[in-house]
């Protein structure tokens, strides 16, 4: 609402008075009525523009969180994860800005840097479309399959057990208890052994299904374990260990065979397919391209694209080292022990070594402390 008082006919002129009042005070011209009627309008239209627009961003920060949420329904072991690296997205884009040598010419508006926390706050919500099974795999083989493999081991286990008993009776017959006694240690001792050995192999497959972080492992002996059999309850033999079992457990980086692997990385076209359907502002219409990016690699052998360092853009390397970064300092992930910042900034660096990711951009995390911002809150830009 707006109130008019006192139009004057000298705008000079001071109301001290009555007299003054009655000389001066005249009622305010149509023309005048009109014009501030029409600015009150525009005005109580900004007005409802701004809190229109409060709301939407309201609103849309809500579904942020809920998308955020869902995709730690579907994956609890890596919950905080989107919110640290955007956390640690933003913070090196605030970097960039203030760095005055290999990024003086660069400097992010202000749509630029909520594109970034966005798409950081977003980059994985594509594994809602990844079997759940797949996304929690903590170890090469899955329990139930495991527990096979103990299974088939105990089995094995009471079989020898039998025809060692079996052996002792039918020695026992045919030779006497005199004979038979002094017999009996060999009988343990070869049982023994046999046991041994069977402890040993399931030690070592036990050793072969925890992934590393990086390739490595020699699974010589699980082809040796292949070729060893027991007899089943039918009579039959039957490996120990199945080509099936001893193809998984000779995994030689992580948890995930080719077939998983590539189901997890199809988040990222989930990603950005899901992503694409929003009907995103002029201002920040790249958020899609941003966060489909964050698993490239500058020489090339990323995915899902394959992309070469010139197609990706410095708002995706940024995210690119700060999805790293976490992936590896964060102790909620079931494939792996959690890696000291020290340790996660060595990794990295060989990464920068190799072409894998922005060397600039990783100097900047390293110079500017980056990885301090870890767990702190970003600005809601």
């Amino acid at each position: 609402m707006v109130q008019l008082i006192n139009a004057k006919r000298n705008w000079r002129a001071r109301l001290n008075t009555p007299e003054d009042i009655e000389n001066e005070v005249l009622p305010f011209s149509t023309r005048q009525m009109e014009i501030v009627s029409s600015l009150a309008s525009q005005a109580a239209v900004a007005y409802e523009n701004s809190h229109l627009y409060e709301n939407i961003h309201r609103l849309f920060e809500g579904f942020v969180k809920a998308a955020i949420k869902a995709i730690e329904q579907r994956d609890p072991t890596t919950s905080g994860h989107s919110e640290r690296v955007a956390n640690l997205t933003v913070a090196m884009a605030e970097a960039v800005d203030r760095d005055h040598n290999h990024f003086r010419d660069i400097k992010f508006t202000r749509s630029e840097m909520k594109e970034i926390r966005y798409a950081s706050l977003l980059h994985d919500f594509g594994k809602v479309g990844v079997r759940e099974e797949v996304l929690t795999k903590a170890r090469k083989l899955y329990p139930a399959q495991m527990d096979v493999i103990f299974s088939r081991f105990d089995f094995a286990r009471r079989t020898l057990q039998g025809e060692t008993v079996g052996r002792k009776l039918r020695y026992l017959l045919d030779k006497g208890q005199d004979e038979y006694l002094k017999m009996l240690p060999h009988f343990d001792a070869e049982l023994e052994e046999q046991l041994r050995e069977l402890d040993s192999f399931v030690q070592f497959i036990v050793e072969s299904n925890e992934p590393t972080l990086l390739p490595e492992g020699s699974f010589g002996m699980l082809r040796e374990i292949a070729k060893r059999v027991f007899r089943a309850w039918d009579g039959t033999e039957r490996p120990l260990v199945t080509p099936e079992e001893v193809r998984l457990l000779s995994i030689r980086k992580g948890s995930l065979d080719q077939g998983e692997r590539a189901e997890v990385e199809s988040h990222v076209e989930h990603t950005y397919n899901f992503l694409k359907q929003i009907p995103w502002t002029r201002e920040i219409r790249n958020i899609p391209e941003i966060a489909r990016g964050h698993h490239e690699k500058l020489n090339g052998e990323g995915y899902p694209g394959k992309l070469d360092s010139k197609d990706i853009p410095l708002a995706t390397r940024l995210m690119t080292i700060a999805d790293i970064f976490d992936a590896l300092a964060a102790a909620d992930r079931p494939y792996k022990d959690s890696v000291s910042i020290e340790g996660a900034l060595k990794i990295l660096d060989q990464m920068a070594h190799d072409g894998e990711i922005d060397r600039q951009v990783y100097s900047l995390f390293v110079q500017a402390k980056i990885y301090e911002h870890w767990k702190t809150e970003c600005f809601a830009y």
